[in-house]
């Protein structure tokens, strides 16, 4: 399954009320929602009609997380009417917009995707579906940081060893689709500051020269969940009800557990 017709069933199963895209480029991904969304790309070139209630940021990520308030388009104001139209009548009275499903396809270079992750986690929630795109190389040269092929995924691939080794709390889910797989992260926790305080440390370790020493596992997916059996689990209906229901963190560990049998 390509990675568009993957997105296009994500936003049907997972039910997003908004959307964040770092990295827009032609729009193809951007086309597929139909939530109020910001999309953030310092040269994107959409020449794809758009469907969606979108702000289109003509920035780096960086300089847009770093703005007062970012997500100010979708929040919903004073206007309770503006909250039952998006279908979010527990936020009639505004307050800081949580992102609900986000794709991050930004620069591909491993501290890059890392920041774009901490940036977006930070205005998540648990129940919040985080996607980042290209973690599944195949072939060492097209992990190469110095690109120099015309596939090219850099070593973003790294972030999700990153998160598995710093932040055993979230659920990091390789998905083999095509042509270069993505990998879904649940229960975000916009209170941690682990990465943060951790990130120097990550670089010095994570940023090295090429050639990338892409585990073996990764270049087969060995560990890579089919598309198709991720979109048909039974826990997207239970996670959809608890963000919607504004459930307590706790309600997040019996999703953890249906999320997890799916990887073996």
């Amino acid at each position: 399954m390509h990675r568009h017709e993957f997105l296009r069933h994500l936003h049907r199963v997972c039910k997003p009320r908004n959307y964040l895209e770092i990295g827009v480029n032609d729009g193809r991904s951007l086309t597929l929602s139909r939530v109020p969304s910001v999309a953030v790309d310092p040269a994107f070139k959409v020449v794809t009609e758009l469907s969606c209630d979108a702000h289109l940021v003509r920035a780096t990520s960086d300089d847009f997380f770093a703005r007062k308030d970012p997500l100010l388009h979708l929040r919903n104001g004073r206007n309770p009417f503006r909250a039952l139209a998006r279908k979010d009548p527990l936020n009639l009275f505004g307050g800081d917009p949580r992102l609900e499903l986000s794709f991050i396809d930004g620069m591909h270079l491993f501290e890059f995707a890392l920041r774009d992750f901490m940036n977006v986690e930070r205005h998540a929630r648990w129940s919040s579906v985080i996607v980042l795109d290209d973690m599944l190389p195949r072939s060492i040269d097209e992990a190469a940081r110095d690109r120099h092929t015309d596939a090219w995924t850099g070593d973003v691939y790294k972030v999700a060893t990153v998160l598995r080794r710093f932040r055993p709390d979230l659920t990091v889910v390789e998905v083999d689709t095509q042509p270069t797989g993505v990998v879904l992260v649940f229960g975000a926790d916009p209170d941690s500051r682990v990465l943060k305080n951790a990130y120097d440390e990550i670089i010095a370790e994570y940023v090295v020269p090429d050639p990338q020493a892409v585990p073996d596992e990764l270049l087969v997916r060995k560990n890579a969940v089919q598309p198709e059996a991720l979109l048909g689990a039974a826990f997207w209906s239970s996670l959809v009800r608890a963000r919607n229901l504004r459930r307590p963190r706790s309600a997040y560990a019996p999703l953890r557990r249906q999320i997890e049998a799916l990887t073996g």
